[in-house]
């Protein structure tokens, strides 16, 4: 067609040329057909030369040059020209008329439309087809819907652009259903409707959300073109039929029909909802074949593809080839980064775009700021946030919102919070962001207020804010909120829906309401593997078997289980019971090929190994991980092996974290400080501490908690209080349990209570490990009373029911200290049924005062508990030893070697220059044994000389 065109513009110069040089170029019909030519090739300024030239310039000539105008785009030149010719007092006929007001309706310029509305009038052809036709469509482009009725009702025989210019003023102005009762009417009167009529109404059906009824007129369409494609694809996207509208694309290819950049940007935006990369990468294929994908609609369109299908490559190589670039590509590079998380990429691209001089706008913020919230990166976001004001982009809401996110993702809620205060128009992306933060936060009655506050604004919560609610309500395990929000949801008609009905159900299975999760499981019409796991993580702690039917289902649906579903699985797995389910699960993860990339399966199954103590499989797992490993494998590893009480290799795997350059964070540190308490390992202990205070971890109150208990437990209560005295926040329970169970070990009973009191002044509610160890430090000071006090406070005061460790406590307050009568009376009043920890120190508190009647009722209780156990046995051989009867010895004795109970020998430990040396009862193979004996042979005469009698503890040896 260009061709075509340059072809006809050069004739016309010839024949233009020839006619000058003939001297009839600017007369009558032979100068009005040059001026014809030179304004259908589109050439203005010959076109206007030739024009001006004329020795007369009559109406064909001036329509000529309005065609031209208007064909160009040049509207304003329309209206002078018309008014000019006006001037010339050359009559304007129907045609004129029609460019004219054609020019007014692409202009809306409905009062120089009126004045031509007159000059219609006054020149007779108000009944002129053309002219009835420009008028209507005038009218209803304007927005006079009225005026255009008026003229369409006055018609004698509306023709069929007519009838269109009417349909179409009613669709423009929002009123579908009046043009399609003017649709049907069209229709019943025997008009035949063109393509834009179809396409016209086909436009209201999509509007109206009537797409069954859009593609019926569709089928009804004569060879539709172009543009009724485009609206059938384009409607079914924006409607999420992305399947339906991938169809059309597929038949229009089929049909031959051309596709444009429209149609491309439609089907794209489809597959990228679908993230159907087969099909992303035919239509990529065909804007190539096309010449389109240069286009930068058609460009930002694959850019946007590749992107949702998480194919960043390609979508960077389509970026690299498109020659123009706007701050749209930039924004959609930007965009998909984010999108997939490529945080660094998009600080990168960011950078890239600022030094190609493009000027960032509001969605560019909202990238980079994703970017710094995903790092954590809040002095980044503070530059921006600079950048933003000095741009004065500060009022802009989605550069706002942006901020909120990056502030409240970057553990800056207070900043967050401001942000948030400052936005005027608030709308509901504003909320929800400071909402998240909160929840993610665990500052959930906040989240709650701010929820509140969001409604008395007149805001209505959406599925992102009632999920987030509903998150905090699962953080507290406040089912009773959770059943408010519920009620929520069923009012706005989302307790179906696949993002809030899964939320939904994940509030009702953390909350242990697992049947109230099924119903809406059951109820909801369409389920995702979101919601599947929700529920399979609900029961995996109660009901394996539920669980293991639901992933059955999963299967059965032809969904693909995701890392979520199998760590949840994987969780429910422990004890001998659940390992072999665990290795079963191990190697369906493996035979469906499911990377450990994420490392979010990988911490699970090591978690599963760990907690069935097959820390040999746990092993082996972990260094089958390549090196360099990431810190949350260390991490899962090493605090495996120190709740296992594998402290030792513990303390030898974190040694070889650090020889690999891994820093430890707060859960290592937690982790490894555990396992020197445990060892009493102070002098790894002090190196670890060491390195918190050097990575800053010394402020963060859990690492400063470990680093109290670890002093504590290996002895050196000086530095324990200095670290806890040094604690920047002590807002947690259990910094204030380390130091209290701390003194109360090492026997510093008033420093335990004066903490005690300390810590309810400072408003922390003590918790049951805070009264275990306000009573250790009274039983081990002789505190009867106010172990009395204590316990009772507790269960009055704090509404906190004793478990058997604090009924053994006060047992053994009560028995260490002579009140026999009174722990024994203690037992009785017990709600539940004394277990072996308590008539063990019930038994420890007869043997102390040599209490032989109570001492053998309590081995006995302690026996028929644990058969096997030796401590009953040795402990009542003693009190009978303490009292002379040999008899009861040997009898306890005999009893022993009938029911094959043996010792096991007690040990202790000490290190001296980073070496563990172990002592074992009766053990000689010590290396350095011999010297050990001789010292305490002399320890022993030295004893004896100073009066000191020694007491032999133990009258069972093992002799067999």
């Amino acid at each position: 067609m260009p061709q075509r065109l340059a072809n006809t513009s050069w004739a016309s110069k010839l024949i233009h040329a020839q006619s000058l040089k003939l001297g009839v170029g600017s007369k009558g019909q032979l100068g009005n057909a040059i001026v014809d030519l030179y304004a259908k090739c589109g050439n203005v300024d010959l076109a206007e030369k030739a024009f001006d030239r004329l020795e007369e310039r009559d109406t064909l000539a001036w329509n000529s040059i309005l065609s031209m105008y208007s064909r160009q785009g040049m509207l304003e030149h329309v209206v002078l020209s018309f008014g000019s010719m006006r001037n010339c007092r050359v009559l304007p006929n129907q045609f004129t008329f029609a460019i004219g007001l054609s020019a007014c309706a692409r202009l809306i310029d409905v009062e120089f439309g009126k004045q031509l509305h007159c000059d219609v009038i006054k020149n007779g052809f108000e009944f002129n087809s053309f002219c009835e036709g420009s008028l209507i469509d005038m009218y209803a482009k304007c927005g006079s819907v009225f005026d255009a009725r008026r003229i369409f009702d006055g018609a004698d025989d509306p023709d069929t652009v007519s009838w269109t210019a009417m349909i179409a003023g009613y669709v423009q102005i929002g009123l579908p259903h009046e043009a399609l009762r003017l649709f049907e009417e069209m229709q019943k009167l025997g008009q035949v409707p063109d393509q834009v009529a179809f396409v016209t109404i086909i436009s209201a059906f999509v509007g109206l959300g009537r797409l069954d009824e859009a593609c019926h007129l569709f089928s009804l369409m004569p060879c539709p073109n172009a543009v009724a494609w485009n609206m059938m694809i384009s409607g079914h996207t924006k409607k999420g039929c992305d399947v339906e509208a991938i169809n059309f694309f597929q038949n229009m290819m089929k049909a031959g029909v051309k596709s444009t950049r429209s149609t491309l940007g439609s089907a794209l935006s489809a597959i990228a909802s679908l993230a159907n990369l087969a099909y992303g990468l035919q239509v990529h294929a065909q804007a190539t074949k096309q010449g389109l994908d240069s286009n930068v609609y058609v460009g930002s369109s694959l850019l946007n593809m590749y992107a949702k299908c998480q194919k960043m490559e390609p979508a960077m190589k389509v970026f690299n080839a498109l020659e123009e670039k706007n701050v749209v590509l930039w924004n959609a590079m930007l965009g998909g980064y984010a999108q997939n998380g490529y945080a660094f990429e998009v600080v990168e691209l960011f950078m890239d775009m600022m030094d190609s001089g493009f000027q960032p706008d509001e969605f560019t913020f909202t990238s980079i700021l994703s970017a710094c919230a995903c790092l954590k990166s809040i002095e980044m976001g503070r530059q921006l946030h600079s950048f933003i004001i000095k741009n004065k982009f500060e009022s802009n809401l989605y550069a706002g919102n942006a901020l909120v996110d990056m502030y409240a993702k970057s553990d800056s809620l207070n900043d967050a919070r401001q942000q948030f205060e400052r936005i005027r128009n608030r709308d509901n992306v504003s909320w929800n962001a400071i909402i998240v933060g909160y929840v993610q936060e665990e500052e959930e009655d906040e989240a709650f207020n701010l929820f509140q506050r969001m409604r008395s604004c007149g805001i209505e919560p959406d599925e992102v804010s009632l999920a987030s609610v509903l998150s905090a309500c699962a953080n507290i395990q406040s089912v009773d909120k959770g059943k408010q929000l519920h009620c929520f949801l069923v009012k706005y008609g989302l307790e179906t829906s696949l993002y809030a009905g899964s939320s939904l159900i994940d509030m009702y299975a953390k909350c242990g309401a697992t049947n109230s999760a099924h119903k809406v499981f059951s109820c909801m019409t369409e389920r995702s593997v979101v919601s599947i796991n929700a529920l399979i993580a609900g029961y995996a702690q109660t009901n394996i078997e539920e669980a293991l039917y639901l992933f059955q289902y999963m299967l059965g649906e032809g969904l693909n289980p995701s890392e979520v579903t199998f760590a949840s699985l994987l969780d429910a797995c422990s004890g001998l019971s659940g390992l072999e389910l665990g290795k079963q699960i191990h190697g369906l993860i493996l035979k469906i090929g499911i990377p450990f990339g994420g490392e979010y399966l990988a911490v699970s199954l090591l978690g599963m190994y760990m907690n069935s103590h097959e820390k040999t499989d746990a092993s082996a797992l972990f260094y089958e991980f390549p090196n360099p490993k990431s810190r949350v494998l260390w991490t899962a590893m090493i605090s495996g092996l120190t709740q296992n009480d594998c402290s030792e290799e513990a303390l030898l795997l974190y040694r070889e974290m650090r020889k690999y350059n891994a820093m430890p964070d707060q859960a290592v540190f937690v982790s490894v400080l555990r396992a020197c308490a445990i060892s009493t390992s102070l002098w790894d202990g002090k190196e670890i501490h060491s390195l918190v205070f050097h990575t800053g971890f010394d402020s963060d109150e859990l690492t400063s908690s470990a680093l109290v208990d670890m002093y504590a437990k290996c002895g050196n209560v000086k530095s324990s209080v200095q670290v806890f005295e040094e604690m920047v926040s002590k807002k947690e329970v259990i910094s204030w349990n380390s130091m209290i169970v701390g003194f109360a070990k090492n026997g510093h009973a008033e420093n335990a209570l004066k903490i005690f009191d300390d810590m309810e002044k400072a408003h922390i509610k003590p918790d049951e490990v805070t009264f275990l160890g306000v009573l250790t430090a009274c039983s081990h000071a002789g505190w009867v009373d106010e172990g009395r006090q204590i316990f009772d406070i507790m269960m009055n005061r704090y509404g906190i029911q004793p478990r058997s460790d604090h009924c053994a406590c006060m047992i053994d307050l009560l028995g260490r200290w002579g009140f026999l009568k009174e722990a024994e009376e203690f037992i009785g009043e017990l709600r539940f049924k004394p277990d072996a920890m308590i008539w063990a120190t019930y038994l420890g508190a007869c043997k102390i005062h040599g209490d032989e009647i109570r001492g053998q009722y309590a081995a006995e209780k302690l026996i028929e508990l644990e058969p096997k156990s030796s401590s009953p046995y040795v402990l009542l051989s003693n009190i009978y030893a303490t009292l002379g009867n040999w008899d009861g010895v040997n009898s306890v004795r005999r009893v022993m070697r009938e029911k094959e109970v043996k010792k096991c020998p007690g040990c202790s430990w000490i290190i001296v220059q980073q070496k563990t040396n172990l002592f074992i009862a009766g053990d000689k193979f010590h290396p350095c044994s011999g010297e050990i004996l001789e010292v305490l042979k002399d320890l022993t005469v030295q004893m004896k000389d100073e009066g000191c009698a020694v007491e032999a503890d133990l009258y069972i040896h093992d002799e067999e």
